[in-house]
């Protein structure tokens, strides 16, 4: 990955842990990002007009990817009720890298060098640092746990969904803009019982807005890294967003930097060059 790349993905999971904690900070976490969700795709209908829609082969993906986020979604929300935000969010995002590996070896054919895996390995660990960190203050069902582990699938699922339809698609906004509107669609559905559309969004547009944009842009740099560079070590890095949350808790809610921490941090910092070497 050059370094170009490397400043995308990581960017990418900057805005990535800040919308999340954004919605995870409200008291109605699914109406948070329902509202976000569509406001978004509100957002890019117009760029439609100017990026135009993806190439035929790219549709199949964007059914795909609307699927598997629905169910990642509704696994995650299950996930958040039953362990918390702490313990769930790093889980899922270290059993994502791990699936990510060998699905990306398998259904793109990418070859990763010593470095590059080392780098996802210390990424996936150091995820798991922060998910132990957490347990140490919270008693974890099965129950939760299954629910995470789905979560964990579906986001791997999603992400080869999406790193396949956007190289199908021939301009990675067009597939990125399409995805939005059609997620959307499909979260306004889940959430049918709360309302419509547009009652979602009634008293959230203060929040909504920002969350939304960042969403977007997290979205959008992923997936034009993905449209031409490395699936696993892309992904691996943008879920170097467990990373950016802790230190979004340190830094603005004064939340205790300890050791376990640390440590962490400086795993997910440790495994940069090693894919950027990769």
């Amino acid at each position: 990955m050059n370094a170009i790349d490397v400043l995308a993905a990581l960017l990418s999971a900057l805005l990535h842990a800040g919308w999340n904690a954004a919605v995870k900070a409200d008291r109605h976490p699914a109406q948070a990002m329902t509202a976000q969700m569509l406001l978004g795709a509100i957002l890019v209908v117009p760029a439609l007009l100017w990026s135009g829609l993806p190439a035929p082969g790219a549709w199949i993906w964007v059914v795909a990817s609307t699927l598997t986020n629905l169910f990642t979604v509704t696994a995650l929300l299950r996930a958040y009720e039953l362990g918390g935000f702490g313990l769930v969010y790093p889980v899922v995002r270290a059993v994502a890298v791990l699936l990510v590996v060998p699905l990306s070896a398998a259904l793109t054919g990418e070859q990763f060098g010593p470095a590059a895996l080392a780098g996802i390995v210390v990424i996936a660990l150091a995820l798991g640092v922060l998910a132990l960190d957490a347990a140490h203050d919270r008693t974890v069902t099965l129950k939760a746990l299954a629910w995470t582990l789905a979560a964990g699938l579906g986001t791997a699922a999603y992400v080869m969904c999406d790193a396949r339809g956007v190289r199908a698609s021939g301009n990675p906004w067009a597939y990125g803009f399409v995805v939005s509107i059609t997620n959307a669609a499909a979260m306004c559905w889940r959430q049918r019982a709360a309302g419509s559309p547009w009652k979602q969004l009634e008293g959230r547009w203060a929040t909504a807005l920002p969350t939304a944009v960042a969403a977007m842009a997290s979205y959008l740099l992923i997936l034009w890294v993905w449209s031409h560079a490395p699936v696993a070590p892309a992904a691996a890095l943008r879920d170097t967003s467990s990373v950016f949350a802790i230190l979004i808790a340190v830094v603005f809610l004064k939340e205790p930097f300890t050791r376990t921490r640390i440590a962490a941090v400086l795993l997910a910092a440790a495994a940069v060059p090693l894919l950027r070497m990769g």
